[in-house]
């Protein structure tokens, strides 16, 4: 029974680092581009966009798909490395180990 007692010392430590981990990757951002820069946006990570920016020259009122197009494609890529940068974070919790549930 001391075995148990240590493992569950040890998830109870490492569910208190996650915890800190997940307020730490909040304050982390990633950028992301699309149109070679013309719109780029900042993702933290908890996912949460946080900010927008879309340069004067792609706006065109006669092409509002492109501009749609550009948005979707910056998000979807600052999503993506937030989730790469969170993955790699826990990673160094779990040392590796896939846990279920976990990002």
């Amino acid at each position: 029974m001391q075995n148990f007692g240590n493992i569950m010392k040890q998830a109870k430590k490492m569910q208190e680092r996650m915890m800190e981990l997940q307020e730490e990757l909040a304050a982390k951002t990633v950028e992301a581009t699309a149109g070679g820069g013309m719109v780029s946006v900042t993702v933290n990570g908890k996912f949460e966009v946080l900010s927008l920016k879309i340069e004067k020259e792609v706006v065109n009122p006669e092409d509002v798909e492109m501009l749609q197009d550009l948005i979707v494609a910056a998000v979807n890529e600052g999503v993506r490395k937030a989730q790469e940068m969170a993955a790699a974070e826990m990673a160094k919790i779990t040392g590796g180990m896939q846990i279920p549930g976990l990002m």
